[in-house]
């Protein structure tokens, strides 16, 4: 009985009771059997009819509340029901359609949040990829794949087998499982600091860990930079607000030394000003560093842009079909010029010193050889600092400036000793 329907039950429930009250009939009426079966058969017919009737609106409302709960069970929520009387199924079917709209709404606002989310995730530049119990990748955004080195997707791959395309360093990072930074190097080229976050987190009733990799060379180096540029400003200022009193009372000292005629104070004072216009031009050349403006690029004809430096340097140039650079023309000068210069103070012969441009998808490359004595490795990272500088007579402002310039273009700088012996820069700006 429990798995009848309930208009099945209604019909039994109704027949039953009809049988119950034709008995008396065929007990109590003195009618041939023909007669009273006839009779009989005549009121339930009537009594079915009449059923059929009252209870045909049950049996359609019945029935779409039974479609709605099937679509519902299907994640289906763009049905509602056409049942619209006004007894308790109706006020059922309408209750209903009332959720089935707020369910639909709320729907629609986890995809337009899911969206947002795969959006924002995917366009990250950090590396963001979700490792389940087994070490497999679950999901990973662009970054991630870009990084890995694989370009069809990681998802459902393990972990273990991703390793080797990575740099150097991440496996042991990522193994250890803790936060914090760590070096990676790419390409052969300077070491790298990253920083790995971990959460862990249940999805599915499966141990999920979310790896989260940012790359901190850049913000550690702008904020090594502004330090420095503070502290280059601090001294600036005090040292102008020392040179123009002291160049007056120069001035007022020479006027003295005029009239007292006197060789040896006139040698002296020449002295003086000598290195206070030695100190300007080192405090200017600083103050342009620490007001480096931002760069406004533009398309450069490589031709024209090195034709004219070989008017002023000696160099061999070497271009592998390169025709324009996107950068700024004023600071791109002052790069290559540095960087020129530096080769020809490395004590090399001026016909080795060798600038070579080549173009790749995303990005171009600017490589400066010569054949000098090359850097100490151990110095190789401190050169690009202000103030440390290899030579006697340096300022320590040439490379400082020009990392400045590569990083304010969104590019890198790195230097490397050449086996055959010699410096080579490596310059990468993005296209």
């Amino acid at each position: 009985m429990k798995n009848l329907r309930i208009v099945t039950r209604i019909w039994l429930i109704t027949s039953f009771c009809c049988v119950l009250a034709l008995i008396p009939i065929f007990w109590f009426l003195d009618w041939d059997i023909l007669k009273k079966f006839g009779f009989a058969a005549s009121v339930m017919s009537i009594c079915f009819l009449l059923l059929r009737f009252l209870f045909k609106d049950l049996g359609e409302g019945l029935s779409a509340l039974e479609t709605g709960l099937l679509n519902l069970k299907d994640r289906e929520f763009s049905t509602s029901l056409n049942y619209q009387n006004k007894d308790e199924l109706g006020l059922m079917c309408a209750l209903f359609n009332q959720t089935i709209e707020q369910l639909r709404d709320e729907k629609h606002w986890l995809y337009q949040r899911e969206l947002m989310l795969d959006k924002i995730t995917q366009s990250s530049p950090e590396v963001l990829f979700l490792v389940n119990q087994q070490e497999q990748i679950v999901f990973s955004n662009i970054a991630a794949r870009h990084f890995f080195k694989v370009h069809d997707g990681i998802e459902g791959r393990e972990l273990s087998s991703l390793y080797e395309h990575t740099p150097k360093g991440t496996q042991a990072a990522i193994e250890e499982n803790k936060e914090g930074l760590f070096s990676v190097v790419k390409d052969e080229q300077e070491p790298e600091t990253w920083h790995i976050s971990l959460g862990t987190f249940v999805l599915n009733n499966q141990s999920h860990t979310l790896y989260i990799l940012k790359q901190m060379t850049r913000e550690l180096s702008r904020q090594e930079v502004a330090v420095w540029k503070k502290v280059i400003r601090v001294i600036s200022h005090e040292l102008n607000n020392s040179l123009g009193p002291i160049s007056s009372m120069l001035h007022s000292g020479q006027i003295l030394s005029n009239n007292a005629k006197d060789d040896r104070l006139t040698r002296v004072f020449e002295t003086i000003d000598e290195r206070i216009k030695h100190l300007s031009t080192f405090v200017q050349g600083y103050g342009k560093f620490a007001k480096i403006p931002e760069p406004k690029q533009e398309a450069i004809d490589c031709g024209k842009l090195f034709e004219q430096l070989s008017e002023q340097w000696q160099f061999n140039y070497v271009n592998h079909g390169v025709e324009h650079l996107f950068a700024d023309k004023s600071q791109l000068e002052q790069l290559l010029i540095n960087l020129i210069k530096n080769a020809h103070e490395s004590e090399t012969d001026p016909d080795k010193v060798t600038v070579e441009i080549q173009q790749r998808v995303n990005d171009t490359t600017i490589i400066v050889t010569d054949q000098g004595k090359g850097i100490a490795e151990s110095r190789l990272n401190s050169v690009l600092i202000p103030f440390y500088s290899t030579k006697a007579t340096g300022s320590g402002l040439g490379l400082a400036l020009c990392r400045e310039i590569v990083e304010a273009h969104q590019g890198n700088i790195s230097l490397y000793n050449r086996e055959q012996g010699g410096l080579m820069v490596r310059v990468t700006l993005p296209n």
